[in-house]
């Protein structure tokens, strides 16, 4: 029980340890899945197994499971507008990962976040098309999206099918991956990671363009199983969380494919729900990285 006076407790007197420390911060801007497998369900997950802390800014509220979205309803632009300045004007943010964004005005309510807080590491996830298929985004939001976020955004993370509809060509073997990502760059973008994971293929190549070097690949056996559910948001979060911990950009996109093909993997064999369910999330979780406090970027 507490004590109704404070003199008798001896701790109320004590002096709060300095803060010398903080931790890796990463907002996620995305819609909620209520399943838990994607979105920024899956977001915290990421951030929290790889040891950041998580916030939000909810986009959307969907109502979707393992089988399908049924559901959307958008956060109005000034809902999202309250919860960016809440977030970012008290706690502040080493990167920020984007996912759905469901109308050209909330669109602009993130780009003019991104301009007033100048956040160093932004990972823009074009949430276009659900696993199941459905599409999340109307075309006119697509244009606004390419137009504000690509030239703001420090990564772009397209899969096959999004690639698709931004450069309005299917792109069916991995050998048009490079022409596909260089195309990628040419609308706008600082750098682009196109994931290959949709093709039909033994396996997985995923494709780096920065404008700065070569492009850079990377290729690693399917993994066996219905349970990829969120794999792609999963995969731009833990980018943003390893650039919030200071890895460099191709780090960070190594780091996280190597996170998330054992999240996969540790996650096969589990049954959630009746379609496809999600990663494991935590097969591996590592303590919150505390970093020094500066007291001049705290922000």
């Amino acid at each position: 029980m507490t004590p109704d006076n404070p003199a008798d407790n001896p701790a109320a007197d004590s002096p709060a340890p300095p803060h010398r420390f903080r931790y890796a911060r990463v907002l996620s801007i995305a819609g909620s899945d209520s399943g838990g497998g994607a979105g920024i369900q899956a977001d915290l997950k990421t951030f929290s197994a790889l040891g950041c802390y998580g916030m939000t800014a909810i986009t959307a509220v969907t109502a979707q499971n393992t089988l399908g979205v049924s559901a959307i309803h958008g956060v109005p632009p000034e809902v999202l507008r309250a919860q960016l300045r809440a977030v970012l004007d008290d706690i502040g943010a080493d990167a920020i990962k984007i996912g759905m964004l469901h109308s050209p005005e909330v669109v602009g309510v993130v780009a003019q976040a991104l301009d007033e807080y100048r956040i160093t590491h932004v990972v823009l996830d074009p949430v276009m098309v659900a696993t199941s298929g459905d599409r999340l985004m109307a075309h006119d939001t697509v244009q606004v999206l390419v137009q504000e976020l690509f030239p703001r955004a420090t990564l772009v993370t397209p899969n096959l099918d999004e690639a698709a509809l931004l450069l309005g060509r299917p792109i069916t073997q991995a050998a048009e991956f490079d022409a596909a990502a260089r195309d990628l760059m040419a609308l706008g973008a600082r750098a682009v990671l196109l994931k290959g994971g949709h093709l039909a293929a033994d396996d997985v190549v995923d494709v780096l363009a920065t404008g700065d070097g070569p492009l850079q690949r990377w290729a690693s056996p399917r993994i066996a199983s219905r349970n990829i559910h969120g794999t792609g948001c999963t995969l731009s979060s833990a980018i943003a969380a390893h650039l919030a911990l200071g890895s460099s950009l191709p780090q960070a996109v190594a780091q996280s494919r190597q996170y998330v093909l054992a999240a996969i993997d540790a996650g096969a064999a589990v049954r959630t729900g009746a379609g496809h369910g999600p990663l494991n999330h935590a097969h591996a979780p590592l303590p919150m990285r505390r970093l020094p406090v500066d007291q001049s970027r705290l922000r």
